[in-house]
């Protein structure tokens, strides 16, 4: 039997494929929106059919922006199919299994978003019940979306379905589940952001379960601050945990504001965002080339995740049209919001190829002005140096500078053993302390750096591939460092998957176009 489709939507590519049905990627056919539709097909047994139609109904009672967001549920003879929003953003679990551990504040971030996804479900009288790494999808902003509403119930109702890791002792022995179980559970996750392992070492069922129901909770290996947030929401009686989610949020918001500052938030939003970063190769919508300037394609905070069938996969939802969720008789509209959008250059701005010649820069080359010249960096560094026109200086510092181009490879994102080079972290502006190669464009002449300023990011193409792009406005300073009233912009392609960085501090003209139309090897 060939597989269908919803009509109104056409399909752009698969996202995943499980035993009982599979996730696509479509758009909208009228509006361009690009939305997720899990699809199980006309003939999946009775028992799938409805637990499609149990989450729906689950999922369709919660609006809120940490929680994934329900369009439609349709069913024909076909079979029957989910259409939800998504998120350009990566499972937990992807980040934990890459960074191994959160800092507090990204932590309590992850926490802090789960509960009030949470609290919005309890609210409407919907237990998650299998809170876990994987259910908790992370945009490029840096704020969680709960998804996967597949074994919920209405608060009061039990079973011994979950996630054993996760799984709270009222769970495990088949009680109705409560507010108080999902709270468990996702102090578990947080203990796990944290520490880097469960709470409860792996092992047979039975000892998983033994742990749950008996073993004290292991708070020695958590910062001290925060053993007691810990101790509460994995407390062996659920009458003993916080009273709610949303009075668990209170808690944790007093805890981390008098342990980490008032700041706390943001400096964990940036730092959840930076791990989203270093996966940018799982970012689906940017994957598929879907986000677009001007398009309908976003990355937001509102929008929504799914879950697909035998994985999770996130993709960014789009634009500005409003969709209607009909679940159970309820009806639910929903208003996309419109983010930071992804940025390709525009066809009318791109120029032609200069004639010239071809520079080969290590995995890809690029064609550039016959006056330009390319050499290799020595040293720590590696990577190329692309001289331009321009009028060179003769500075104290470093002798002759001249405008360039520098383009670092893998060696000089991850130097082996040199401390004083720091990686390169896209939210922060760069100085000579962490940037050896650093140069002060504006004459007169000056080797440092003092603050900066992030002007503009966003992301656009090199050849075929996904660069992050930022613009800082940096202001320099004189020979003892002393900053002075001289300002540059600097601006930073970065390749995550390729793990290259483009560094251009002179505005060199045409360059964006040369690098739109670079050829990968």
């Amino acid at each position: 039997m060939s597989e269908w489709s919803v009509s109104g939507f056409s399909e752009v590519r698969e996202l995943g494929r499980g035993g009982q049905g599979r996730v696509v990627l479509a758009r909208h056919a009228r509006a361009g929106t690009p939305v997720a539709i899990k699809y199980l097909p006309a003939e999946a047994d009775p028992d799938s059919r409805e637990r499609f139609r149990h989450e729906s109904q689950m999922l369709g009672r919660v609006t809120h922006p940490h929680v994934a967001r329900l369009y439609r549920l349709v069913e024909n003879d076909n079979g029957i199919a989910i259409v939800m929003e998504a998120v350009n953003g990566v499972p937990l679990t992807k980040i934990l299994s890459h960074h191994r551990t959160l800092e507090p504040e990204a932590a309590l971030t992850v926490l802090k978003g789960s509960l009030l996804g949470l609290a919005a479900a309890h609210n409407a009288g919907v237990v998650h019940r299998d809170y876990k790494p994987a259910n908790v999808i992370v945009p490029a902003d840096g704020r969680s979306k709960l998804i996967d509403f597949g074994v919920a119930v209405y608060s009061g109702e039990g079973s011994f379905a979950g996630t054993p890791y996760y799984m709270a002792p009222e769970q495990w022995r088949g009680e109705p589940a409560t507010p108080a179980t999902d709270v468990y559970a996702a102090t578990c996750v947080f203990y796990e952001c944290i520490t880097g392992q469960r709470p409860y070492p792996p092992g047979d069922r039975a000892a998983i379960r033994a742990g749950h129901l008996n073993t004290p909770v292991p708070v020695e290996h958590v910062p001290e601050k925060l053993r007691e947030l810990v101790a509460r929401g994995m407390a062996k009686d659920p009458a003993e945990r916080p009273d709610s989610a949303e009075a668990f949020v209170e808690e944790l918001e007093d805890v981390a504001r008098t342990t980490y500052g008032v700041d706390w938030e943001t400096r964990g939003m940036r730092a959840l965002a930076g791990g989203v970063v270093a996966l940018a190769a799982l970012l689906p919508l940017t994957a598929a080339g879907l986000a677009s300037a001007g398009g309908a394609a976003t990355t937001t905070a509102s929008t929504g995740v799914i879950a697909a069938l035998g994985t999770k996969a996130g993709v960014a939802v789009a634009g500005t049209a409003v969709a209607t969720a009909t679940v159970g008789g309820g009806v639910g509209v929903y208003q996309a919001t419109r983010p930071e959008p992804v940025e390709r250059p525009a066809a009318s701005t791109v120029s032609p190829s200069p004639p010239g010649k071809r520079l080969d820069l290590g995995d890809f080359s690029i064609t550039t002005p016959l006056t330009w010249r390319v050499t290799r960096m020595r040293g720590e560094l590696g990577g190329y140096e692309i001289r331009v026109p321009g009028t060179c200086s003769r500075t104290e510092y470093r002798g002759e500078l001249c405008p360039e181009i520098k383009v670092l490879g893998r060696q000089w994102i991850n130097p082996p053993g040199d401390a004083h080079i720091e990686s390169y972290q896209p939210d922060y502006e760069w100085h000579p302390g962490t940037d050896p190669s650093h140069d002060c464009p504006p004459r007169p002449m000056l080797p440092a750096a003092g603050q900066g300023r992030l002007l503009k990011k966003s992301f656009v193409k090199v050849g075929d591939r996904t660069a992050e792009y930022r613009e800082w406005r940096m202001q320099c300073g004189d020979f003892t460092a002393r900053p002075v009233n001289v300002f540059f912009v600097q601006r930073l392609w970065y390749l995550p998957t390729s793990r290259i960085l483009i560094v251009d501090e002179w505005d060199t003209p045409g360059l964006a176009q040369i690098l739109a139309r670079a050829q990968w090897t």
